[in-house]
């Protein structure tokens, strides 16, 4: 019993060693032995027993089921990464979509609405001018309807002087017609 634990631990010393070495390629049952031997030889003994190279066997051969076992698992998971992945970026697509759903349903009109206040602006742009002017404008013809008014307010006034002045010198020029008649009645 004693001896099988020392092979054991040289079966688990030799497994140890191998597990360096890149995976061995199958081949042919004397070279593996050999090889083993050969391992084995640099460890613990140079000769092994029929028993530990069966143990050292089962120890390899359980060993590469393991790595077998991680490495198909290992590719499992990278599947399903892999998948998930996929309805990520699918469920990405789908929720861009829906944002440019949203805010196209937010302002359906939008882009006419930015045509028609670019219109404003522009019209605007042309208005204060145009103000300004008729601002001006409405100054000047105030000024001239008050010149206006007040000229005729004078012409109105010279128009009632001269009518005055007119009917004084009827006046006159009746009384001196009086006059010059009684003169002549009186004289003849």
């Amino acid at each position: 019993m004693t001896q099988t634990n020392a092979g054991a631990s040289t079966g688990a010393a030799a497994a140890a060693t191998t597990t360096e070495l890149p995976p061995p390629q199958p081949q042919p049952q004397t070279q593996r032995s050999e090889m083993v031997l050969h391992t084995g030889s640099l460890s613990f003994s140079s000769h092994m027993s029929r028993e530990d190279e069966e143990m050292t066997r089962s120890a390899l051969s359980a060993f590469r089921a393991k790595e077998d076992e991680i490495e198909k698992r290992r590719a499992e998971v990278r599947e399903r990464i892999q998948a998930q992945l996929g309805r990520v970026e699918e469920e990405t697509r789908r929720l861009s979509t829906l944002r440019e759903e949203i805010e196209s349903m937010a302002d359906p009109m939008r882009k006419e609405v930015s045509v028609v206040r670019k219109k404003i602006d522009s019209v605007n742009k042309e208005l204060k001018p145009l103000g300004s002017t008729v601002q001006k404008k409405e100054r000047e013809y105030k000024e001239a309807l008050d010149t206006f008014n007040e000229k005729n307010r004078e012409k109105v006034q010279l128009i009632t002087k001269l009518m005055e002045l007119v009917g004084e010198s009827e006046k006159l020029r009746m009384k001196k017609l009086e006059e010059l008649s009684k003169s002549i009645e009186e004289t003849v």
